[in-house]
């Protein structure tokens, strides 16, 4: 929903920066990738620490597709690592949190960590699916911006349980209207 509605908009105010840095676009993709893993390692630590770092791990990750794109480094390659390292440190970070609630004998909160963290990788697949069968399937309401969004605000606030109850809910919606889409145009 966001990067539906947002898109590429910062790349035109970054472009002077970003046309600076010269190196590929892909260390800034595993950059962030090692940072999101660190992050879920101290998460069960101090959450609130990890959510610095889920930040710092986010932005790493939406800069290397404006350091592509503005660079002309944009590869398909590039495209596929983002998307797999995405997909591993979405499950490392709900694993992550699922272990810090488990931990502290909250079940139901690890079960919706566990249960969102299906969500979040069935909302990927179903995309890619959709686009394999030649289905434009980029809908929901709960894609990676809105998740990690919100995976910031629960390690900081500490309101772990309430939020996974809303990405839970709201990531397997996701992956209904993806479904909805494709079954629409195969129809």
């Amino acid at each position: 929903m966001l990067s539906a509605r947002l898109g590429h908009f910062l790349d035109k105010p970054l472009t002077p920066v970003v046309r600076k840095f010269t190196f590929n676009p892909n260390i800034l993709t595993v950059a962030g990738f090692v940072i999101t893993t660190i992050a879920a390692f101290i998460i069960p630590a101090n959450p609130r620490l990890g959510g610095l770092l889920i930040l710092l791990g986010g932005l790493c990750d939406m800069c290397d597709g404006i350091l592509a794109r503005v660079n002309s480094r944009a590869t398909s390659f590039g495209a596929f690592l983002d998307s797999l390292l995405d997909r591993y440190s979405d499950a490392f970070l709900f694993l992550s949190i699922a272990w810090y609630l488990a931990g502290k004998g909250d079940h139901t909160g690890a079960f919706l960590s566990i249960g969102t963290m299906v969500g979040a990788l069935l909302v990927s697949y179903a995309r890619a699916r959709g686009e394999g069968l030649g289905i434009n399937s980029h809908v929901g309401i709960m894609e990676r911006p809105e998740r990690i969004i919100l995976l910031i605000v629960a390690a900081l606030t500490g309101w772990f349980t309430s939020v996974l109850w809303v990405m839970f809910v709201l990531t397997h919606i996701t992956v209904a209207q993806r479904a909805y889409v494709v079954w629409k145009a195969k129809e």
